[in-house]
């Protein structure tokens, strides 16, 4: 073979590398696009779907929808990575490509519930579901595609163009929402125009099909077709033979559900505790948001580099270290960058409300039917709970009506169950009131004051968060395809992955936002994060094996 030709071959695998890598990275990019559109458009699709319910209820069963898409997730890993272990990469990412973009379109067009009452919700929660199936499916057709076209060696860089893509189709989906935000304007776009950037998702997934057909079959499946040694049964060879499933088990909590709770911590958690508890507008949470992962994106193929240098072991377990050691404080410093008059009154004035634990319900209500106002306690927690107000509850002797302190000021709130309903509405509004008085009196602000906001340090705080994400992320697909054999490798990585990533991480801003509701602690729910993290990082130092110098050609 000349030198000419030696090189000429050179090219054309490097630009193939090149077309593998940027085409199922724009297809992945999209998914994400469309699977995260959801949670940032979570407040206003609350108000149109989940209308017939209190406020506090409508945004965490808004985001429960948004947590069903989760849920499903392994069962999409379970019936893709069967699929993509017997027919092949290619085609199986095709076909979740197609359901994930045209079940995002359809969300853009669904009536809300004062049109269609509740089969509304009940549309979204399907489309939702099947948004999840579809993402099942399409990361581990990615990793596995892109690992497999990867040299040995580069393995780590490789693959973190796919890891890149999860915080990329956000941070894409940040800048079209807040695109439309500024050019229609907060009330237009409250009333119609979040549905526009479900709308041109279609345009999106037209393109993303058109690259990836241009793909051909990655060339260690193709081997193993060509030999006729594909897996006839890929579910029992992962999961029914324990020399492989002790592997699935270990990448679960060995690495998943840790680097799963950062993952959401660091991102969906964040812009939710921006907006919802510390009460910064939808804007400009999504400027600081956008922002951090702007900064941060880089960092997800520094730590893929990285991990074809030193392992990848334990740089995915330090990041879920420092999350579990830093993330109370590093939320405590957020609040106190983006609402400092909030942090100041809570310190000033602090909220304690004192009453009988038998009248005071869970603050979560999932058909609607609890209007948390017959007992003086929900009267008082439900508003303290919709404005992200911190508050000690002190127990009281059975009988004895319940007290409100909000820092020296002291308001008795009377149980109203014997009134008429109206007379109950407008007594519990009228009790609601007076609490608000009091609070804004002692300096708990409606909304956080856009001037007061510390801007840089906000960034920061969002940039380390991001940081701990891209430690976690960038080198964990490369672990998870060299964890096991090419004839079951897109089934055995897709469903720990996606248990993990589907349930620990998918859940987290449901079961943090419940856990707060309940507790009345708006840094309580950070614990659900940092337990994970933390029980991951020692089930990782004793069992999860580091796995940078495989070879996965075989």
């Amino acid at each position: 073979m000349t030198e000419e030709s030696t090189l000429a071959k050179h090219h054309q695998a490097t630009q193939n590398e090149k077309l593998v890598i940027a085409a199922s990275s724009l297809g992945t990019v999209f998914e994400w696009y469309d699977f995260y559109l959801y949670g940032l458009l979570a407040t206003f699709i609350s108000k149109v779907f989940f209308a017939g319910v209190n406020e506090t209820t409508g945004f965490i069963l808004a985001l429960g929808a948004f947590a069903a898409g989760f849920a499903v997730r392994p069962f999409g890993a379970i019936v893709f990575g069967r699929i993509g272990d017997m027919v092949g990469r290619k085609n199986t990412f095709l076909v979740t490509m197609g359901i994930m973009g045209l079940s995002t379109f359809v969300v853009g067009l669904l009536p809300g519930y004062e049109a269609w009452g509740i089969a509304s919700p009940a549309i979204l929660v399907v489309l939702r579901l099947l948004q999840g199936l579809a993402l099942g499916g399409e990361y581990g057709g990615a990793a596995t595609y892109v690992a497999e076209h990867a040299p040995n060696n580069k393995r780590g860089l490789y693959t973190s163009f796919i890891q890149i893509t999860a915080t990329f189709g956000l941070f894409a989906a940040l800048l079209v929402v807040l695109g439309f935000r500024t050019w229609l304007g907060e009330e237009a776009f409250a009333a119609w125009g979040w549905r526009l950037p479900f709308l041109i998702s279609i345009i999106l997934l037209g393109v993303s099909m058109w690259i990836r057909m241009q793909l051909s079959e990655s060339p260690v499946f193709q081997k193993m077709k060509d030999e006729g040694t594909t897996s006839k049964a890929p579910l029992t060879e992962a999961f029914g033979r324990w020399a492989n499933l002790k592997f699935v088990l270990i990448c679960l909590f060995g690495a998943g559900m840790g680097q799963a709770v950062v993952w959401y911590g660091g991102q969906f958690y964040a812009q939710f505790f921006l907006e919802k508890t510390m009460k910064v507008d939808g804007a400009t949470t999504n400027v600081l948001i956008a922002t951090a992962l702007l900064l941060g994106m880089p960092f997800f193929v520094f730590w893929g580099w990285l991990s074809d240098k030193i392992g990848r072991k334990f740089i995915i377990l330090g990041g879920c270290a420092l999350a579990a050691l830093t993330y109370f404080p590093a939320f405590h410093a957020l609040a106190g960058a983006t609402n400092p008059a909030l942090v100041a009154a809570q310190a000033s004035a602090p909220v304690t409300v004192h009453a009988d634990p038998a009248t005071c319900a869970f603050q979560f209500d999932p058909i609607g039917k609890q209007t948390f106002d017959r007992t003086g306690c929900d009267v008082a927690k439900s508003w303290l709970a919709r404005n992200g107000i911190n508050y000690v509850n002190v127990e009281v002797p059975a009988g004895t009506s319940t007290k409100v302190s909000v820092g020296a000021n002291e308001l008795i709130f009377r149980d109203l169950g014997g009134d008429p309903a109206q007379t109950i509405a407008a007594l519990a509004k009228s009790d609601q009131e007076r609490l608000k008085a009091v609070a804004v009196a002692a300096g708990y602000p409606a909304k956080a004051d856009k001037a007061a906001i510390n801007k840089p340090l906000a960034i920061a705080i969002l940039f380390y968060l991001v940081l701990l994400v891209t430690m976690v992320y960038g080198p964990i697909a490369a672990m998870l395809v060299e964890l096991f054999p090419s004839r079951i490798r897109y089934t055995s990585m897709s469903l720990p992955y996606h248990i993990a990533n589907g349930w620990f991480g998918g859940f987290l801003p449901t079961t943090a936002f419940a856990m707060v509701a309940a507790r009345g602690d708006i840094y309580f729910g950070l614990w659900y994060p940092v337990i994970i993290a933390a029980i991951t990082v020692v089930i990782g130092l004793l069992f999860l094996p580091e796995t940078f110098k495989r070879n996965i050609d075989d």
